[in-house]
């Protein structure tokens, strides 16, 4: 099969980096297990005060 990431086609699947787990299926970057394909993270932001405040920037809604 053909997959999508960042706007260009591959016929690799994206390497899940499992040292960061993602339950957020809508993003881009989702594995469709429970792993985020991103090389690298951004979590913001830098006024959180708990876990609560905090969010993935680099979140990118997967298209259908």
């Amino acid at each position: 099969g053909r997959y999508k990431t960042m706007g260009i086609f591959n016929e690799e699947k994206p390497k899940r980096n499992e040292d960061i787990s993602c339950s957020c299926k809508d993003c881009t970057f989702h594995d469709g297990e429970c792993w985020c394909t991103a090389e690298k993270i951004a979590v913001g932001p830098t006024n959180a005060k708990c876990c609560a405040d905090t969010v993935c920037a680099t979140f990118r809604k997967r298209r259908k």
